[in-house]
């Protein structure tokens, strides 16, 4: 029998190509669009490679790549760019790593806490404009921040993520309450943790119930001057209403690990508030992260041309 030919988008680990490469031959892609590939351009490069199993991370994956004869759709992070309803009804098999690195997320999520909470983005920009004393304003006074000992931190969703947060605030001398439905041991609900928590931090799945999670009434619910970070999902809030309640100053600050699509408009009003803090999807951006990943992807995408069930990585669904 031929054996499959893997088109590998993503920089990968060498150990995880080598795996890779014991159950087909690899085709890489040396020039990769910034924002990935269209679902037109992807069909094609599919086409002409002749490739069965697709590795890929952000590039699009609908009706023109579904369209074609793949065996396995391997995604690195999760599966936002590709229809999962249609891979579904056409017996393609999108693969992801479900387990996100909880760790690297919560560091991320505290970096941007003590980002927002001391304004560092700010004043470093001004240190290197060499602007730390314009206005004859001392920076002490200018960028007077919040102490967040003693402060409270409610978290939504208590998960992986959520659980490795709370150890770590609970070590920098805050109180701790949580949110979640589906966890027993949580303390409070959803509007008493609003009313109570100087920091919220958002660590929920996005699903149909999850999607807008925050809006108006929300943001409008929280202590006024508190803290907002979502290191989660762009989905699970409403934009719009996050950026009305920052500009009125009821929320105090923001730290934003993502957006719908991953991609944020220069222009979005967002961008011009210096109480927000914004990274580019990063919170499992590290190498340790990224090794297991792709190692749980390889492993898996290996069972699957045996015949065998995966263990790891699990098939994607429109819930993920």
């Amino acid at each position: 029998m031929r054996r499959p030919r893997a088109l590998v988008l993503p920089s990968l680990p060498e150990r995880a190509l080598a795996r890779l490469s014991e159950v087909a031959d690899l085709i890489e892609v040396p020039a990769r669009p910034s924002l990935g590939f269209t679902d037109e351009q992807l069909a094609d490069l599919v086409v002409e490679t002749g490739a069965t199993v697709l590795v890929t991370d952000g590039d699009q994956v609908r009706t023109s790549v579904l369209g074609l004869p793949l065996d396995v759709v391997a995604v690195m992070g999760p599966p936002t760019s590709v229809d999962l309803a249609l891979a579904a009804e056409r017996g393609v098999t999108v693969l992801h790593a479900r387990d996100r690195d909880p760790d690297a997320v919560a560091e991320l999520t505290l970096a941007l806490m003590f980002a927002v909470s001391r304004h560092i983005v700010t004043a470093d920009r001004e240190v290197r404009r060499g602007r730390v004393y314009r206005g004859k304003v001392a920076p002490a006074q200018r960028h007077r921040g919040r102490r967040l000992t003693g402060r409270t931190l409610g978290i939504v969703g208590f998960g992986r993520v959520g659980r490795a947060m709370r150890w770590r605030c609970e070590g920098l001398g805050m109180r701790v309450i949580v949110c979640d439905p589906h966890v027993p041991e949580a303390t409070h609900s959803l509007p008493a943790l609003l009313s109570e928590a100087d920091v919220v931090s958002l660590h929920v799945p996005l699903t149909a119930e999850t999607r807008g999670l925050f809006g108006y009434a929300e943001f409008g619910a929280m202590r006024p001057g508190s803290i907002y970070l979502n290191t989660a999902r762009g989905a699970l809030h409403d934009l719009t209403a996050l950026v009305d309640a920052l500009r009125g100053g009821h929320v105090g600050g923001a730290g934003l690990d993502h957006f719908e699509g991953e991609w944020l408009d220069p222009s979005h009003p967002l961008i011009r508030l210096p109480n927000v803090v914004l990274t580019p999807r990063l919170g499992e951006a590290t190498g340790e992260s990224r090794e297991e990943l792709a190692e749980t992807l390889v492993a898996d995408i290996a069972r699957l041309l045996r015949g065998e069930e995966p263990v790891s990585a699990t098939p994607a669904t429109e819930s993920t």
